[in-house]
């Protein structure tokens, strides 16, 4: 079986296009449509014809391309059933469900609170996720539609995948994230070296993601909220670990 083969680019202000490629069947998933012309270009820039369009949630930049894709290649929408909120959807899929894709079993993982309904993409053999705006590069998204323990939960379960799982989320937001987890957790020396290399990304004008499991739960503070330091920090030694997650993202609500 062939590896997948994975394109990502940016598209709208900051958020990130992946196109999904098993070159055995020919088949090519986009993952959420933020931009229909993106995408086309992302497509005839590498030769690879649309099947699949896989919508983690219902948010408009994550959807507002899927009609018009949709109505020029006959592609297989597959998402949340939110997401038929803003966009067509064939394929209605829950967390537990899994679906073929090539020669490739995707497994859902279901991961609310930025949404309601907001679900997440893994290919266990490929070691990748798709996680949407649930998990970003050293942070997490807003709490819109869930609660702060819900949303801790859905990355509880991010958190429990193989640590070397490669982490493709919906937004560049790594410098901005980097900047407040040193707020959080000064003394990380590794959050300290990765602030230094994304800084140098970005300045090269470089992408930052995708990122892996393993250097998340080494540096990102919104899977972190059991460290001892932190917790200090905060003033919440003896709270529970979503309590803890809560402060930390209220905290970035006001950054």
């Amino acid at each position: 079986m062939a590896d997948l083969q994975i394109h990502q680019f940016m598209c709208l202000s900051d958020n990130f296009g992946v196109l999904v490629h098993d070159p055995a069947s020919g088949d090519t998933a986009s993952i959420d449509a933020p931009e229909a012309d993106a995408v086309r270009k992302a497509l005839k820039d590498k030769g690879w014809k649309l099947t699949h369009i896989l919508v983690t949630h219902h948010h408009a930049d994550h959807t507002q391309g899927i009609a018009p894709l949709k109505a020029e290649t006959g592609c297989t929408v597959i998402g949340a059933g939110e997401a038929a909120k803003t966009a067509p959807v064939d394929k209605t899929v829950g967390g537990g469900d899994t679906f073929t894709f090539g020669g490739h079993r995707i497994g859902v993982i279901d991961t609310p609170g930025h949404t309601a309904g907001h679900i997440t993409f893994s290919i266990p053999d490929q070691k990748i996720a798709f996680v949407g705006d649930t998990l970003f590069a050293i942070g997490c998204g807003r709490v819109i539609e869930g609660t702060p323990q819900m949303m801790w939960e859905s990355l509880s379960k991010l958190a429990e995948l193989p640590g070397d799982t490669m982490i493709y989320c919906g937004h560049e937001y790594t410098l901005s994230n980097a900047k407040f987890a040193l707020t959080i957790e000064p003394e990380n020396a590794a959050l300290k070296a990765r602030a230094d290399e994304v800084e140098k990304l970005r300045a090269d004008g470089r992408m930052t993601c995708p990122t892996r499991l393993d250097q998340e739960l080494a540096i990102n503070p919104f899977l972190r909220p059991q460290v001892p330091a932190i917790r200090k920090r905060l003033g919440l030694e003896s709270a529970p670990d979503w309590q803890v997650f809560a402060e930390i993202r209220e905290r970035k609500n006001r950054s």
